[in-house]
């Protein structure tokens, strides 16, 4: 209880700029639960998944595939999907799946702008947050006749606001980094499930005049 009162006269200490720092940090908090939470989702263990892909190209169960992965919202699934279905439309189908890996990733990285900014700017709203508060010091510091302490206590609570700043930007750098790294993982298994499908979808061609699955 202490503690939280502490943080609350700290927070007030360190002027209006504390709630922007405030914004950016619910921002950053949202943003890491909304990304952790879809990355779970959306992981696909690729080795396992390539395997039964491969399997089921080389049997050519093509509407098997579309079956069992219709409703799905997985990166490695989505591929898959998009190749068969250009296949048997005899569409170009590294151009399908170039198409949607674009998509897939650019959808997987669409919020990490919001934090790569904020380690950028919650630096800067805290050091603004103490050049209001050093500009205030030295107007009481004036007011009261050269007094020391007023000039040194108002600079120590101006930088709570930089502080803050540098505690924000810390934690969207990690986070930032965390994902990045994430989506890295993720791209890679897709280009590995792409060159799959280019390598073995075509030796499907002398095939496609007659059945085009085994059951």
């Amino acid at each position: 209880m202490q503690f939280l009162t502490v943080g609350i006269e700290l927070f007030h200490k360190g002027g209006p700029v504390m709630y922007l720092l405030l914004l950016c940090s619910i921002v950053v908090l949202a943003v890491a639960i909304e990304r952790f939470i879809y990355f779970r989702n959306a992981k696909t263990d690729a080795t396992v998944f390539v395997e039964q892909l491969v399997k089921d190209i080389e049997n050519k169960k093509f509407n098997h595939i579309l079956e069992r992965y219709a409703q799905t919202s997985k990166p490695l699934e989505l591929l898959a999907v998009e190749g068969i279905t250009a296949y048997q439309q005899k569409q170009n189908v590294e151009t399908a799946l170039e198409s949607t890996a674009q998509l897939v990733a650019a959808h997987l990285r669409k919020p990490l702008p919001f934090l790569s900014t904020i380690v950028t700017v919650a630096p800067l709203f805290g050091l603004l947050g103490t050049v209001i508060g050093m500009i205030q010091s030295f107007s009481v510091f004036n007011v009261e006749n050269g007094q020391p302490m007023a000039i040194t206590g108002g600079v120590g609570e101006a930088l709570v606001a930089t502080a803050t700043g540098l505690t924000v930007a810390i934690v969207a750098l990690f986070a930032h980094t965390y994902f990045t790294h994430r989506l890295d993982e993720f791209v890679t298994d897709m280009e590995q499930v792409c060159a799959k499908i280019i390598r073995y979808l075509p030796k499907q061609n002398a095939g496609r005049g007659q059945n085009n699955e085994v059951a």
